[in-house]
């Protein structure tokens, strides 16, 4: 606590005075009596106090809340003034000192995404009263993670507008120039996955003249980023129909775009590993290959399952790629290192007789800084392939 980690575990109290419900400040002291913390009290969770607070006593009212979202808000100073970047994050959560609450911008649409009902008594008495006047927010949309049950929702619907008029329909938004339309009421996350915003720009300078596989493209981002860098071929597969319409509608909306227009755009509705392994038995071969799962280990036991999946996953995705070419690895597991992912994939490329030449390795978008271990869970390899 006392070097600011947020968390406080349940096995980690020694003793507690006494239960309570979810949103209830708890304070913390050490063995000695002396204080430590105020964090947010959720029972239902096996993190059972998110610390909001550390150091001296102090009070948690409007004003506190008030001088967390400035800050956060003054982080991403860049970004407010870029008139080609209107979706990005304002809040990331424990790294801007507000533990499981997330706050991303569509244009003038807001999501706030939690991970526990301990936020819910604060959304309307502390939370919206205290957000920066400067704040481009008309609309603010609910959203709430799995892990958080039906039963502690408190009349609270995922999805549901807390703020303006409801929201109805994706939401069109820019990023470095690129429209794009996010469904922020019932889309994985808060709609869209901005933590890759440099990756993507990345993709775009390696595209020109290229023939490029998105694995798990999702709604075509970073597919979208190559036809603009030039690609004369993007193909995006994924096993969603949903995703796969949301990423024929964002090649529409960029029509204007000769580079965009002129690409081939197709689509595949596989499964990620089936649909490797059927692109390698019909000899396809492309000149980059991108690479871009969901987390894999939600808890300690699926670990050496998550390792796997990557290995095969690499596997696959060498096996369609030519000499030359460049594969784009990324990894959003927090509970897999950056060490450890690394490593992994290169051992696997050896084993594969194709060894990566490493162009750079790179972690999260500066709107997502990272102030503790735990909160560093993006990774991404470029390299070429022998």
């Amino acid at each position: 606590m006392r070097r600011g980690h947020p968390w406080l575990y349940a096995d980690a109290i020694r003793r507690q005075s006494h239960e309570g419900p979810a949103g209830n400040l708890a304070v913390l002291f050490d063995r000695r009596r002396r204080f430590l913390a105020i964090g947010l009290y959720d029972p239902t969770s096996p993190i059972r106090a998110r610390i909001l607070h550390a150091g001296q006593p102090a009070n948690i009212n409007t004003a506190w809340f008030q001088s967390k979202l400035t800050a956060a808000y003054n982080k991403r100073s860049s970004l407010h003034i870029d008139p080609n970047t209107t979706g990005y994050r304002l809040v990331n959560g424990e790294n801007d000192g507000l533990p499981g609450l997330v706050i991303d911008r569509f244009a003038s649409v807001g999501v706030v995404k939690i991970d526990t009902p301990a936020w819910l008594p604060y959304l309307h008495e502390f939370l919206l009263p205290a957000l920066p006047r400067g704040m481009p927010l008309t609309q603010l949309v609910l959203r709430f993670s799995r892990s958080i049950a039906l039963a502690d929702r408190l009349g609270y619907e995922d999805g549901q507008t807390i703020l303006g008029s409801i929201v109805h329909r994706p939401v069109t938004f820019l990023e470095n120039g690129l429209c794009f339309a996010a469904d922020v009421v019932s889309g994985q996350k808060t709609g869209f996955f901005f933590d890759h915003r440099e990756n993507r720009s990345r993709v775009e300078k390696h595209s020109p003249g290229r023939q490029v596989l998105n694995v798990f493209s999702y709604s075509g981002s970073f597919s979208l980023y190559a036809a603009r860098g030039g690609a004369r071929q993007v193909v995006d597969l994924d096993a969603s129909q949903q995703a796969l319409a949301a990423a024929a509608h964002n090649f529409q909306l960029n029509q204007h775009i000769p580079t965009v227009a002129a690409a081939e755009h197709s689509m595949i509705a596989n499964d990620a590993f089936a649909g490797l392994r059927e692109l390698a038995q019909a000899n396809r071969h492309f000149d980059m290959v991108i690479i871009d799962p969901p987390a894999m280990a939600r808890k300690a036991s699926d670990l050496e399952k998550a390792l796997a999946a990557y290995r095969h996953l690499v596997t696959g995705g060498l096996a369609v790629l030519q000499p030359g070419g460049i594969l784009v690895m990324a990894s959003c597991t927090g509970r897999v290192t950056a060490e450890t992912f690394f490593t992994l994939v290169h051992q696997t490329a050896n084993e594969a007789k194709r060894p990566l030449k490493e162009i750079t390795r790179t972690g999260h978008a500066p709107d997502h800084p990272v102030a503790f271990k735990e909160g560093a869970y993006l990774k991404c390899l470029f390299a070429t392939a022998g």
